[in-house]
């Protein structure tokens, strides 16, 4: 499996409140769709398949929410596209394909919303790295 394509096609980012109390921060990510991408740019024995995802960081209760809709097209061969394809009919993806796609998406996406977090003045989704002080004895 090799990615060939990130789009993102949505961005959405809305307050909704300025009441921080009793802040949870949740996030989903939803495949739409998984089709086959025709091109014949490929070998033989490979297939691009397109899945359209959304991807939503809400902060409840109803503070905020940020929203992400787009694509990955991913390279694989014709067994594979195959197998995800046939699973997918039953809106099932295997572990061996939905981890290191998910991961992708959350990579690509929480760039952006560090971005949006900061813009909006929204506690960052995220630990970012700090540095502390020495203890002195």
């Amino acid at each position: 499996m090799k990615l060939i394509g990130f789009n993102l096609n949505k961005i959405s980012a809305e307050i909704l409140s300025n009441k921080f109390e009793e802040l949870k921060i949740t996030n989903n990510i939803k495949i739409e769709t998984i089709e086959q991408a025709k091109a014949d740019i490929f070998k033989k024995d490979e297939e691009a398949l397109n899945i359209k995802f959304d991807y939503s960081l809400d902060y409840n209760p109803k503070i905020a929410q940020l929203m992400f809709s787009g694509s990955v097209l991913l390279l694989v061969s014709q067994k594979e596209s195959k197998e995800i394809l046939k699973q997918w009919e039953e809106k099932k993806i295997s572990s061996n394909i939905k981890l290191p796609l998910f991961n992708l998406i959350l990579r690509k996406t929480s760039i952006k919303a560090i971005e949006l977090e900061d813009e909006l003045n929204l506690p960052l989704h995220v630990n970012l790295p700090s540095l502390k002080p020495d203890k002195k004895e």
